[in-house]
């Protein structure tokens, strides 16, 4: 049985406004559960965490809840989520706590084919602390990440990598890479904003893991999976009155309890999408297990569409893709010749296709490709994406060459 696309487009209220939606990778829509979700924790009593009132018992269980959902996606541990307003705040904070312990001779490693949210605090850290960073590059040819075994050493303290290229998205090799930062005795600190959203994960193999909902169907903000005792060690600033347990001591000031109930909202929309979609399966088993299914299918559905839309691009004269790496996120970048990308993503627009350009915050890795500051057109295939969308991102690319 194929994925019923058309069951899945109809969770989706913001689809009835037309348009071809090739952003998911900077957000994607978000479904009506979802919604309901946030919509009906702000209109209910709640209060600061407790177990004394019904308000304070809703509080607590909508983020015991949320952290089990995440722990859920993720393989891991309902112990060891942090959540947080962004992905980006919480690498800053986990960048500073860790660089308590760095200094002059220690090592950081992070790669030109990153997000800047997982270099620039990196980078800033070890600077402040007098350490040395290492930069790992990757062929622009191909987009794969060149062999991290000929920057570490000894004196290396941690390796921040992608899960997937949020511009190109490749997706590198994370077990090779963090077994040889392991056994340099390296920590490994994988974003995988772009990742969660189009496969199944299993974050147990990194020492920290962060995402973000809003890239899979939920609010924004930011969470962060991390061993417990890892966690344990670690002592981040905080008020004095604020509590020491982990993992709350690493959450500041009071969490958004509507932000983390549509959090939970989405993971297990997307635990039900394979059944959503007709596919057989899906719908049983706990929840883990129906995550790693629906995600399953949905990784080979989006392959699909991406390889089509890739072969149909190629063949437009002037057209030009970057990034083929052997294993990659159904994402593709490009540029036409003869055209500023950012008038190509206003040209799309026009025809009711959002594909927007830039280089997404990804700058080395734009700046990396040749591309500069200015980046090129992206365009992401996500679970609400149809053959007709991609027929109409095809069809306006091709109507600028005539």
């Amino acid at each position: 049985m194929g994925f019923d696309v058309d069951a899945v487009r109809k969770q989706f209220p913001a689809l009835s406004e037309g348009a071809a939606h090739f952003d998911g990778p900077g957000g994607s829509q978000t479904p009506q559960v979802v919604a309901d979700a946030v919509a009906a924790t702000m209109v209910s009593a709640l209060a600061n965490r407790g177990r004394l009132t019904v308000a304070e018992r809703r509080a607590d269980e909508i983020v015991l809840g949320a952290r089990q959902a995440m722990a859920d996606l993720l393989g891991t541990d309902p112990g060891c989520i942090v959540f947080g307003r962004s992905m980006t705040q919480l690498t800053y904070d986990f960048a500073r706590t860790l660089a308590k312990d760095w200094g002059p001779g220690d090592e950081v490693i992070v790669t030109r084919l990153d997000h800047d949210a997982n270099i620039r605090p990196w980078v800033q850290a070890a600077e402040a602390v007098g350490a040395t960073v290492r930069w790992l590059a990757f062929d622009p040819a191909t987009s794969e990440l060149d062999d991290l075994g000929s920057l570490l050493s000894a004196k290396t303290r941690l390796v921040a990598v992608t899960g997937a290229s949020n511009l190109l998205g490749t997706r590198p090799d994370l077990l090779p890479i963090a077994s040889l930062a392991h056994d340099a005795g390296a920590l490994v600190y994988v974003d995988g904003v772009h990742l969660t959203a189009h496969a199944p994960v299993d974050a147990g193999f990194a020492d920290f893991y962060a995402c973000s909902p809003y890239k899979f169907f939920g609010p924004h903000c930011g969470v962060l999976s991390a061993a417990p005792a890892l966690l344990e060690r670690l002592r981040p600033d905080k008020l004095l009155p604020a509590t020491d347990v982990v993992p709350e001591r690493f959450e500041f000031g009071t969490l958004p309890y509507e932000l983390l109930a549509g959090t939970t909202a989405a993971v297990n929309f997307l635990a039900g999408l394979g059944g959503l979609a007709g596919l057989g399966g899906a719908g049983s088993g706990n929840r883990r297990e129906r995550l790693l299914s629906s995600l399953a299918l949905l990784e080979n559905y989006e392959d699909e569409l991406r390889t089509d839309l890739e072969t149909r691009l190629a063949a437009i004269d002037g057209v030009t893709l970057y990034g083929r790496a052997e294993r990659r996120t159904a994402t593709l970048l490009f540029s036409v010749a003869g055209w500023e990308s950012g008038d190509v993503a206003a040209k799309l627009a026009e025809s009711g296709v959002n594909a927007p350009a830039g280089s997404f915050y990804a700058l080395e890795a734009s700046r990396h490709l040749g591309l500069g500051d200015a980046g090129a057109v992206r365009a992401g295939v996500a679970p609400y994406t149809n053959q007709s969308d991609v027929d109409r991102l095809v069809e306006a690319v091709e109507n600028l060459r005539v």
